[in-house]
């Protein structure tokens, strides 16, 4: 599986306030490609916020400075679908009327041949240990199942950066631990810089990069 990796995310001066009041103090931050830089503090500190901002799904409400760059994009004013941000939240958002397969192949990228979109949902499948599933009504999967689609159809999207908004926190502590390591080896392996955001140290250590506090203030 790979993504369209080997891009730098930097965060300049990115600051978000909220009724003019900031939410954290002006933040510099470099993630490496395959790098996983994870974002904590109580809740209310702005992590999530920061994260919409990355994604250009910003609330109106909320007033942002300072840049975003990824791969020396500057990602201002661009949408979420120009800005090659794949997002993974808590629960695994995935298609009800769907079959597995066709979830997968919801990500890939316009342009390829019906042969090729096959080959790519068939090779996900495997690697997301879900052979022979394809044609499975997404409810029917376990918890850990949908997970792993939904990461894989965000990676078949090719994106240049990962951000991932406490996605292990519904599951429990043994799904926990693998999909801890599989979302994190598949970021490694694609060269995906990542920001995590979660309210456990465990997920930190699992992480292996740079942890940042934010402190607490208006609003998450």
């Amino acid at each position: 599986m790979s993504g369209g990796g080997s891009q730098t995310l930097i965060l300049a001066g990115v600051c978000i306030s909220l009724q003019h009041r900031p939410l954290f103090p002006p933040l510099n931050l470099t993630v490496h490609p395959g790098e996983v830089v994870t974002v904590m503090g109580p809740s209310g500190c702005g992590k999530s916020t920061l994260l919409s901002y990355v994604c250009g799904t910003l609330a109106p409400a909320f007033q942002a400075e300072g840049a975003v760059r990824l791969g020396g994009r500057d990602l201002a004013g661009l949408p979420l679908e120009r800005r090659r941000v794949g997002i993974l939240f808590q629960d695994a958002l995935l298609f009800p009327h769907l079959s597995v397969a066709e979830n997968l192949a919801f990500g890939l990228p316009s342009g390829l041949s019906r042969r090729e979109r096959q080959r790519r949902v068939a090779d996900a499948l495997l690697d997301a240990e879900l052979a022979g599933l394809g044609g499975r009504d997404p409810a029917m999967l376990s918890g850990g199942q949908r997970a792993r689609v939904a990461l894989l159809r965000t990676l078949l999207s090719e994106p240049e950066a990962l951000v991932l908004d406490e996605p292990f926190s519904r599951l429990d502590a043994g799904l926990r631990a693998r999909m801890r390591t599989f979302i994190f080896e598949h970021a490694r392996q694609c060269g995906l810089p990542t920001l995590l955001v979660t309210h456990d140290s465990a997920d930190a250590q699992a992480a292996g990069g740079p942890v940042i506090t934010l402190g607490a203030s208006a609003a998450d």
